[in-house]
């Protein structure tokens, strides 16, 4: 595909390049030029009044895969110490989903060692199977080990979607799976969908700073990977009593080729809540204007038992560490309750914790964006209604 120029209906009128979101159009000569930048998003010929812009279909591209081979929804099911990580029953439940509209099985993959009895759970949070490895090679952590497995299998069982968390672990190893077996990944998605007619797996996730929201489609290759934010989707329920198959996994051989070795793993000190894992979080932004102002949100958060988080502004201010960050370029959360103080709302802001149960914004502009977000607003003065709220807090708890 490509966008043709015709340049003798082209004016230069240069509204082509003003609503390029890639700055891939300049004007030269009073003649649009396509640049390399170009995307083929098609903003451009939408826009042309003189219809001197088209997009040329080119010849379409075969698949690299016989695509009807691969059948079935596939979930990592990441574990630590024989602890299933949230995120996985949050995959678990977008993965049923997916699998439902298919007409095909969720499959759960469980790789480490002693964990066989956490299959059970997997099937009780809608898996209809589980892949478990179980060896003592997989008892740490080891990128070149997990992947090395995890390609194996998918090359034999043939998934057409595999998910996993965006975690520390997830964004390891997941890019050397997809390597190996020759296809793509999407990295760090905020939506998933399907269209069950071309079972092709829609893939959204923040682009361009979180200033656009790209789908992107895997349409020539097997399977259709994707690493997911932690805190977007809810979690799945447990049924209890649901049946499922465990399928146990045997390698021919063993994991040969390492790279690296565990030597230690050392346990990670938190004094502080972890804001992704907290029920309720107070968070500041610009507003709150200074670190030492940040004793008004700790005041509110410790009275509440909750954690404090904040702004990309108020972490590239320096007034608290970016383990604080909330949005795009921090952590995706999703508590029972999110107070936002002093934050105007950019959607880079929104996109890690829109999907909180409830949502207050306490912020002096009644225009604020962080306002068609919240659930309840209140307009005022930060430093009047948050030392209020802790007060009148203190009284009831």
């Amino acid at each position: 595909m490509a966008i043709i120029v015709c340049r003798e209906k082209c004016t230069g009128c240069g509204i082509c390049v003003e609503q390029c979101p890639f700055g891939a159009i300049e004007i030269v000569d009073e003649t649009a030029v396509i640049l390399d930048a170009c995307t083929l998003c098609g903003a451009c010929v939408e826009v042309c009044e003189f219809a001197a812009l088209e997009m040329e279909e080119g010849e379409p591209v075969a698949p690299a895969v016989d695509l009807s081979a691969y059948r079935g929804v596939w979930v990592f099911a990441e574990q630590r110490k024989g602890k299933i990580s949230t995120v996985v029953q949050e995959l678990l439940n977008e993965g049923r989903k997916l699998a439902d509209r298919l007409d095909t099985h969720l499959s759960a993959v469980l790789l480490g060692h002693d964990i066989s009895n956490r299959a059970s759970w997997l099937i009780a949070h809608g898996a209809d199977r589980v892949y478990v490895f179980d060896d003592p090679i997989l008892a740490d952590f080891n990128g070149d080990a997990y992947a090395t497995v995890l390609a194996d299998l998918i090359e034999k069982e043939k998934p057409e979607i595999v998910l996993t968390g965006a975690t520390a672990i997830g964004r390891s190893f997941i890019p050397r799976v997809a390597a190996r077996i020759g296809t793509g990944l999407t990295a760090d998605c905020t939506g998933l969908d399907v269209d069950p007619e071309k079972r092709e797996l829609l893939q959204t996730r923040p682009a361009f700073g979180g200033n656009i929201l790209a789908t992107i489609l895997c349409p020539n290759h097997r399977p259709q990977m994707a690493t997911v934010r932690h805190k977007v989707f809810k979690p799945a329920p447990e049924e209890a009593g649901r049946k499922g198959e465990v399928i146990p996994v045997v390698m021919n051989g063993t994991v040969a080729g390492l790279q690296g070795e565990v030597v230690k793993t050392v346990e990670e000190i938190e004094d502080t809540v972890n804001i992704t894992e907290a029920d309720i979080i107070v968070s500041g932004g610009r507003g709150v204007g200074s670190k030492e102002n940040f004793a008004v949100i700790e005041g509110l958060a410790k009275v509440l038992g909750g954690a404090v988080g904040a702004s990309r502004g108020a972490v590239d201010a320096e007034w608290i560490s970016y383990s604080h960050q909330v949005g795009q370029t921090g952590k995706t959360v999703c508590p029972k309750l999110y107070i936002a103080c002093g934050i105007s709302g950019a959607v880079q802001h929104l996109a890690g914790m829109q999907s909180s149960d409830v949502i207050v914004a306490i912020n002096k502009d009644p225009e604020a964006p962080i306002f068609q977000a919240a659930t309840y607003g209140i307009v005022g003065d930060l430093f009047e209604v948050v030392p209020m709220m802790t007060r009148a807090f203190q009284k009831k708890i």
